[in-house]
């Protein structure tokens, strides 16, 4: 599926097309304060159907505030919320109904056994298959008849995700699904996601400040800082937008610059001749500067720009380079000592 991407606080001369139709949740405005405390402002979500929304942000990002709104635990301040193609103000219980939802924190009745916690959960939803739920407990490994008070973290994860899948979900919302758990256990659960999500057309909308696992598993994604999103699109078009731009500022300026610079690693563009000054550099129209730093003798800049616009970018002496993602997202959501 392929949806235009969108930048937040980018030129008014770039243009993004219309999203496609299909969606399944989309927020507009959405607010939350914690007294003077603003957790969330004016965000603007939308998961498409079928797909796997990474939604990404470090530790306070507003990531569980958001979903807790979606799911209806809190209410928003403002905004208004579509769920399943219906604009509702809070989500209802008919809407629950078709979401499999897995928090950060699992909560069980402790004296209950896996198989008795599915068929307490399975009450709950017309759509729950009993023999699906007995099958995620193979699959996850976890012993039917085991307390859940006696179960390890990782272990009460995958129970929350065996009752989420088993409820044959419309839309599956996971917050923070992996924390806490090892690497093996990880790979497979993420493995789990992108598999329901392939065979039974589930669509998936999953928060993580885990740049690997967003990249993974994620035909879309939604990186959120302060609560406001900064980018939502595809992770291709993200690496194609946002480069890094290097240029010396003076060699006279810096001394030893160069060779400081080539020890620790890192490329540097050659100096400017005389009658150009990177001092006096301009983003050209279309660009936004993300990041804008000079250190050692040399100014560096983190451009966002449509991928097109880069192939006409010109600049005498100017480095011009590909960022990793994590780069990326550090870039949009860091401070400027960290590039």
């Amino acid at each position: 599926m392929s949806v235009a991407p969108t930048f937040s606080n980018v030129p008014s001369g770039i243009v993004v097309p219309p999203v496609k139709p299909g969606v399944v949740l989309r927020a507009t405005g959405l607010r939350r304060a914690f007294g003077r405390v603003r957790a969330v402002g004016d965000l603007n979500v939308t998961v498409h159907a079928g797909e796997i929304y990474g939604f990404l942000g470090t530790n306070g990002a507003g990531k569980t505030t958001t979903i807790r709104m979606l799911m209806g635990i809190i209410k928003s301040d403002a905004g208004a919320l579509e769920l399943f193609g219906v604009a509702t103000r809070r989500t209802s219980l008919r809407q629950k109904q078709r979401i499999g939802y897995v928090s950060q924190e699992q909560t069980f009745y402790p004296w209950m056994t896996c198989r008795a916690l599915g068929r307490f959960v399975g009450g709950l939803y017309p759509t729950w298959d009993a023999g699906e739920f007995d099958r995620l407990l193979r699959v996850l490994e976890l012993p039917p008849d085991r307390k859940s008070s006696q179960l390890s973290g990782g272990m009460r994860v995958k129970l929350a995700l065996a009752l989420a899948l088993a409820s044959r979900p419309a839309l599956l919302i996971l917050d923070e699904p992996t924390s806490g758990l090892d690497p093996v256990a990880r790979r497979e659960f993420l493995d789990i996601i992108q598999g329901q999500a392939r065979e039974h057309d589930c669509t998936t909308f999953f928060s993580s400040h885990r740049i690997d696992e967003v990249e993974r598993v994620a035909d879309r994604v939604g990186i959120i800082h302060h609560g406001q999103m900064r980018y939502e699109g595809d992770l291709q078009t993200l690496q194609a937008s946002v480069r890094r731009v290097q240029l010396l500022v003076s060699p006279a300026s810096a001394p030893g610059a160069m060779e400081s610079a080539l020890k620790q690693g890192s490329s540097v563009p050659p100096p400017l001749p005389p009658e150009v000054s990177s001092v006096d550099f301009a983003a050209p129209i279309g660009f936004a500067v993300l990041r804008d730093q000079t250190r050692d003798g040399v100014r560096t800049l983190i451009l966002n720009a449509p991928p097109a616009a880069w192939e006409a970018f010109q600049h005498p002496n100017a480095q011009v380079s590909t960022l990793t993602l994590e780069d990326i997202f550090i870039a949009l959501v860091g401070s400027a000592a960290q590039i």
